[in-house]
Parts: structure tokens; sequence; C-alpha cells
């Protein structure tokens, strides 16, 4: 079957990309029994702690005079599962979240699809059909020669990755899971090294480590050449040891690859068996300016403009 070419909706009218083996959607819906285990094995999620802690964070929120925010139990259970319902650790994790605006500006506002047209058009950044076999999503950049800085700015490239972040963070399953991120460093230009400035590796790891409300399993780097190296070794100091254990480097050893994320997952590029084909990178953007609405009502979530005075 060739490239998908356009939107599907299913009897609900909910959107997907048909890949023939596989659909690539967003999966709002209740996670199945065995997640649901899992988030009470893993997450704390037990009858009376749950209840509790959506209580008491939703109390914490209402303390936050200048934070606005949906109260319900869904938006609350977004950011406890990650936090193992610890309510106060949910609720530094999402000031921190909502605190990106202030403190980046541009970098972190209009996270919405019909701003990122050009970061899709791009093709470097993939949201796969399948999830690994521990049910995490399972997203791809392709940060090497395919990415061309002057059509796609590092900035857009950071407000996309955010925007698929914001997808999965509201898929069930996802919240409990999380996630795996491949980097593609294919062929990567001498050139694009002078992109990643300290300020933007400061923004990323604060972002990744303190903001993200998601859990970031692992980040496997293939195509990685000697120059990536190098930079990596330059920022390798600032990235605290949870995460450097979760961050592997595989070259072109896709047998390392397999031996994380199940090659049914996978396709043929990274040693994957699987039989479906990516949908072009215009579909995808497509495919998330279904979901438009959302976005919107999303970016309008945060801090007031009585919070940016306070901080001044």
């Amino acid at each position: 079957m060739g490239k998908a070419e356009c939107i599907s909706y299913d009897d609900n009218h909910v959107p997907y990309i048909d890949l023939g083996s596989a659909r690539i959607r967003m999966e709002k819906e209740q996670a199945p029994d065995w997640a649901l285990q899992k988030a009470q094995d893993e997450l704390r999620e037990l009858p009376g702690i749950k209840e509790q802690a959506i209580k008491e964070l939703r109390e914490l929120i209402q303390n936050e005079k200048h934070l606005t925010l949906p109260l319900d139990d869904e938006y609350m259970m977004m950011f406890l599962r990650p936090c193992h319902y610890y309510p106060e650790s949910a609720l530094k994790r999402l000031k921190n979240f909502y605190n990106m605006k202030s403190k980046y500006g541009i970098a972190c506002e209009n996270i919405v699809p019909s701003k990122l047209k050009n970061v899709f058009e791009g093709e470097i950044l993939n949201l796969l059909p399948n999830r690994d076999q521990h049910g995490r999503r399972i997203l791809v950049l392709e940060a090497g020669k395919k990415w061309k800085p002057s059509k796609v700015p590092l900035v857009d490239l950071f407000r996309g990755i955010q925007l698929t972040v914001l997808g999965s963070m509201v898929e069930p399953l996802s919240q409990i899971c999380g996630a795996v991120v491949i980097i593609d460093m294919e062929g990567l230009p001498l050139s694009h090294i002078t992109q990643f400035t300290p300020s933007f590796a400061a923004m990323l790891l604060d972002y990744v480590q303190e903001c993200i409300c998601m859990r970031l399993k692992a980040v496997h780097i293939v195509n990685n050449s000697y120059i990536f190296n190098m930079l990596f070794a330059i920022f390798k100091p600032f990235i605290r040891e949870k995460l450097r254990k979760r961050i592997f480097f595989h070259g072109k050893d896709w047998k390392a690859l397999t031996s994380h994320i199940d090659a049914s997952a996978l396709p043929p590029k990274y040693g994957g068996t699987a039989t479906w084909e990516l949908p072009p990178g215009p579909l995808l953007g497509e495919f998330f300016d279904c979901y438009s609405k959302d976005y919107e009502q999303a970016d309008s979530y945060g801090y007031d403009e009585g919070y940016k005075m306070s901080k001044k």
C-alpha cells in the first residue's frame, strides 16, 4: 500500500490516518485494563489515594490566583499520573509547565497546528502509529541533514515537539505508559551545530527535566556522528542522572535499538519489521489540525497578565 493521502474518520467522526496495517490516531479513550493495573502498581493509582490526590491538587490550583486551568478529574489526572499521585509534586511540575510562556516567550507560545505547518512540511517530525511493547508512544525527530533551519527554525522545531507532547498528554494510555523518542541525526552538517546555543540547550533541558508532564522513558539517538557526540559531551554535565541513564546512542546498530523497542513497532529504516509507510508530513500536520480547537483552548490556559506583572 502507498502512502496515505487523506484524513479518514471512524463511525464517531474521530479522525485518523489509515496506513493499511496501522492507524495514526489520538487515543483519548480509557486505558485498557492491563494499563490501569500498571497505574495501580507503578503510579499509586489506588482507591482512596487517587480521589484524595485529585481533591488536594484541585484545591492547590484554586489557591493559585493567577492560574486558570480546567478543574475536572481528567485534567487533574493528566498531571498526577506522571507524578505518582503526589499533589505537591504535580503542582510544582504544573506550575513549571505553565510558567514556560513567561520564561521563554515565543519558544513556548502559539503551540497550535496552524502556526507550525512549516514543521510538518519539513518532514522532520513523525508520530509512529504503533506503540512499543510497553505501551509507550514513539516520536521520531529527524534533526540531521533532513532538517533545514532556514525553513524550520530551531525554535519552531521545539514548538513542534511541544505540540506532539501535548497530544500525548491527553491520552490516558500515554499518561500511564509514557513515551520514547528516537532522534535521527543522519548527515548532521557542521553548520547545524551553531543552532544549538547554550541558551537553547538550557531551555530544552529545563523543559524535559522540570516542565514536561509526560513520563519520558527513553531517548534513542541513531545515526549519530562524531560531531554530534562532541556536542553532546559539552552539555552532558548539565543532564541529571535520571535522564542521562535513559539516553542511548545506537549509531546504525539497529539490533541494539530493537533490543529496546520491539521491531514490530519500527519501520525498516530503523531495523523494524512494520509494513506501514509513514504519511507525508503535511498530512500529519492536517491530522493535528483536526484538533485545532483543542490546541487553541489548551494554549489559552495558564498564568494571566497579573502573574507576569508580579514576576517583574
